[in-house]
């Protein structure tokens, strides 16, 4: 309940005919303090605001290690796609003639090579394609039929693709270059 307080004060009226006495009374209502004060309520807000920053940071910081400990874990795997190689062809030809001890005229002329073989050229691409770090990690594949040459593969630049060819055209032995490399 609201306390009330009450005063009253006599005065005394004195007109030209007349002298009384008039008695005022006035009562003031104070308002029941039973609720929290504004102090108590403004420090309970604060609180509440700095406890949810707290929580806030604890939550993100843990989610930091979490990444963190993912990240140590493994680093990702990833997949390249090459295209599938393609065996090469092996070309047989038949054994030579041989009448009274020396070896037959061949009717297709003859086919002696003056330069080195597949397997020597193929090599040398390998060991050119490996060692320059620009090339090392593109996945180009290389297939030597002939002392032709036939490349495959993706790369993200057009003057890279030129720069693969130039340097396949450069090993000795190479005839021709077949430049089947994507640019994406």
């Amino acid at each position: 309940m609201a306390e009330e307080q009450a005063e009253s004060r006599r005065v005394v009226v004195e007109t030209p005919n007349t002298r009384r006495e008039v008695v005022h009374s006035e009562a003031t209502r104070y308002p029941e303090r039973n609720g929290i004060s504004g102090t108590a309520l403004a420090a309970i807000v604060v609180g509440v605001i700095a406890l949810a920053a707290v929580i806030i940071l604890f939550a993100l910081n843990r989610q930091d290690t979490t990444n963190d400990n993912l990240a140590q874990q493994q680093p990702p795997t990833t997949i390249v796609q090459q295209p599938a190689q393609q065996p090469p062809v092996v070309v047989q030809q038949p054994a030579p003639v041989i009448i009274n001890g020396q070896p037959a005229p061949s009717s297709g002329g003859t086919t002696t090579s003056s330069g080195p073989d597949d397997s020597t050229i193929q090599a040398a691409i390998d060991k050119k394609l490996t060692n320059v770090p620009a090339f090392s990690s593109l996945g180009i594949i290389a297939i030597v039929i002939n002392g032709k040459v036939t490349l495959t593969g993706t790369v993200k630049t057009q003057s890279l693709k030129s720069q693969i060819e130039r340097a396949v055209r450069n090993v000795k032995g190479v005839k021709a270059v077949d430049n089947q490399i994507m640019v994406g």
